[in-house]
């Protein structure tokens, strides 16, 4: 078993930038949505995405295998990490970016849920609990918000956003729960944007959201949305789960919302209101205690030791 290794400035300053393109994507989406649909953006990075991920696979010469019965959670986690996305698409037509990276990242705590019932190995602690109750109190205290839409239809927004976490949450149990733990990240990868890709792109015909205006805006956003988020970004960070510990690894991607509401409210003059500031800091707060928890406990256990020595 490789031993995973502790973090370094390297790493810290890489997760930054990670984090930074994670959450400049809803606010990519957003602004080019006079020129496409969220939901055929969304569509058409997932399905150019999987190709390009197609392609690596078949550069390192690993083997994609069906035989093995991974097809079936791979079906699953594919129409789950499709939904979530028709969650965002439609969202963000509703309410901010700014909005929805929080709502989005509500997804830790509901896989925690997840995998506490299905587990053992994963039932949370009493401190666990308390975050999650502090992060359900910020989500009742954000949507008390109002409208941070100019059309008046936040909350519906909002909703969305929050159903898309918990999709995101679901995606995770599955993939904890099925054999796909037991696949190459690039394998169940494929899964969810092959998935993403067939499903939006269909929805988007079926309810006529095709309309495209080939703007340099758009061909930016789309290209950034391939090439950095869908697939290089999911790479490097699958590539550092394999190396470096994953709860210190959790602890610094939620720097994510943070980078999301700054961009949000600097590139597109989002509103925050103070109902929706104090829920996000509670929402934020709960799931970090509920995803950084061991390594928490970890910081901690040692400040004891170097008290009694």
């Amino acid at each position: 078993m490789t031993t995973r290794r502790a973090l370094d400035g390297q790493v810290c300053a890489l997760m930054t930038g990670l984090c930074a393109i994670w959450g400049f994507q809803q606010v990519a989406i957003k602004a080019s949505a006079v020129d496409m649909a969220p939901m055929l953006q969304l569509g058409v990075r997932s399905a150019i995405a999987a190709v390009l991920v197609w392609l690596l696979v078949l550069v390192r010469g690993e083997r994609l295998s069906l035989a093995d019965g991974s097809w079936r959670p791979g079906l699953l986690v594919g129409l789950l990490f499709a939904l979530e996305f028709v969650m965002v698409g439609e969202g963000l037509r509703h309410t901010t970016a700014s909005h929805m990276v929080i709502f989005l990242y509500t997804a830790p705590m509901f896989a925690a849920l997840g995998l506490h019932w299905r587990l053992p190995s994963e039932r949370l602690k009493p401190a666990q609990w308390l975050g999650i109750a502090v992060a359900f109190g910020g989500i009742v205290v954000a949507f008390s918000g109002g409208s941070g839409a100019p059309n008046g239809s936040s909350l519906l927004g909002d909703g969305m956003g929050l159903l898309a976490g918990a999709l995101w949450g679901a995606t995770t149990v599955t993939v904890r729960c099925s054999r796909l733990t037991n696949l190459p990240a690039s394998q169940t990868l494929l899964y969810q944007l092959v998935g993403a890709g067939v499903l939006l792109i269909g929805m988007s015909v079926a309810l006529g959201q095709t309309t495209i205006t080939p703007t340099p805006q758009l061909i930016a956003s789309l290209a950034f949305q391939v090439l950095l988020v869908s697939f290089a970004s999911f790479l490097i960070w699958f590539s550092l789960l394999r190396r470096y510990l994953a709860s210190q690894l959790g602890v610094l991607s939620f720097m994510t919302p943070l980078f999301g509401i700054g961009f949000g409210v600097w590139l597109l003059d989002e509103p925050l209101e103070p109902n929706f500031i104090v829920g996000a800091a509670l929402v934020l707060s709960g799931i970090l205690l509920v995803s950084g928890y061991g390594w928490f406990r970890q910081r901690w256990g040692r400040w004891l030791v170097l008290r009694r020595e």
